[in-house]
């Protein structure tokens, strides 16, 4: 071998060694809520923070610390907690090679969170009174509703029966 392609050939290993030049320092993590609602979250780090609709991809920095996460679904339920920042392997690799992970250490591209996070919500509490609406609405619009709630489960056969009913004056 000669000294140029031994150069050459240290420059390639040094490149893709190091997670700095190889990783961009953000992320995109798809977000959903554990019961497939809308909403909004934010998310911080000691890097900076970021929103977004859920459910939905957020792009966010690589951190050290973990990726903390506030969110409310549209019917107004909040949910909150964290995700830890993983080690990467390619930040193994820089170590071997010129920066011995300095730099990565510093820019923190060689952490990384989950690809996909399921954000748990309390149950919608249903009540009475989300079963009977306002006197404006239909007769319709309220079977409708109703029915909706008896398909996910919400109520059950005899409750949706009883106030069908109660809907149609029977």
């Amino acid at each position: 071998m000669n000294n140029k392609t031994i150069f050459i050939s240290a420059i390639f290993a040094i490149l893709t060694g190091c997670a700095t030049l190889t990783s961009d320092a953000m992320t995109q993590i798809m977000v959903s809520f554990s019961d497939g609602s809308d909403g909004k979250c934010t998310f911080n780090n000691k890097r900076g923070s970021w929103s977004g609709a859920v459910p939905g991809t957020i792009s966010v920095r690589r951190s050290d610390d973990s990726l903390r996460f506030s969110c409310k679904t549209d019917d107004g339920r909040d949910a909150a907690g964290s995700t830890a920042s993983e080690y990467g392997a390619k930040h193994l690799a820089s170590v071997v090679f010129l920066d011995f992970g300095i730099t990565d250490a510093i820019t923190d591209k060689h952490r990384s969170y989950t690809a996909s996070l399921v954000i748990p919500v309390e149950s919608k509490k249903i009540t009475k009174a989300d079963t009977t609406t306002s006197s404006s609405e239909n007769s319709y619009e309220k079977l409708k509703k109703l029915n909706e709630l008896k398909e996910q489960g919400i109520i059950t056969q005899e409750e949706f029966d009883s106030e069908k009913k109660k809907i149609l004056g029977s």
